[in-house]
């Protein structure tokens, strides 16, 4: 059974950055702020219909669309080096493995980073260093200008979607259910996006297909 440590989600959003829409994540907590937990209800991107599609380039100047994995599973994950909530996910939780795991099945994994020129996390290097610190073995694609993250309403990282081989969005939301480190009130862990990519490959309805997202803000451009 994998461990999760602790971390105190105070201590985490400390480290969030100085957004003056900070907050504590609660079951009811606001889509908005460095610190938030959200439905992606009202966004471009509805589960139940075609993602939409992308042109993005990686690190290494490397193009990807959405379009050229048609036939495939997809993950999008919405990443910031910097996020203390990315950290702790890619060095103590699921993430730090999921997607080498993922991509050894056939499943396509994209990391997107849409932190605008100035802000936390944003450039080439930045994300090179993360991809390092965090031995990622998947792209990492840059989205300056936020037109995808809003596309798909990402509003924190890590912030998650599934796409299934038809190119429907199957699940958005979060990566799991330990926002401050352990499930809430000592529930069993659970793994969202595993869970999703489990219930597709066997080819059945998901157990869940829309969750509250938590993390850092993505911290698009005005």
């Amino acid at each position: 059974m994998q461990k999760f440590f602790y971390i105190s989600v105070f201590a985490l959003l400390g480290a969030c950055g100085n957004s003056s829409q900070e907050s504590a994540p609660t079951k009811n907590a606001s889509s908005s702020g460095a610190m938030t937990m959200t439905t992606a209800s009202g966004s471009a991107a509805e589960v139940g219909k075609p993602a939409p599609d992308f042109s993005l380039k990686d690190v290494d100047g490397k193009p990807y669309t959405l379009a050229q994995f048609r036939g495939k599973t997809v993950v999008l994950e919405w990443f910031n080096p910097s996020c203390p909530f990315v950290s702790r996910n890619h060095t103590k939780g699921p993430l730090a493995d999921m997607a080498a795991k993922a991509q050894q099945q056939g499943i396509v994994w994209l990391t997107i980073n849409s932190n605008g020129p100035g802000k936390e996390g944003y450039g080439v290097d930045n994300n090179k260093a993360g991809m390092a610190t965090f031995h990622m073995v998947n792209p990492v694609l840059l989205d300056a200008d936020g037109k995808v993250g809003h596309a798909y309403g990402a509003r924190t990282t890590p912030h998650m979607f599934v796409i299934d081989a038809s190119g429907t969005l199957v699940y958005r939301g979060a990566i799991d259910n330990a926002q401050d480190g352990e499930p809430e009130q000592g529930a069993p862990f659970v793994n969202y996006v595993d869970n999703a990519l489990q219930d597709l490959s066997a080819k059945r309805p998901l157990r869940t297909a829309d969750t509250k997202s938590y993390g850092c803000s993505v911290k698009y451009v005005p």
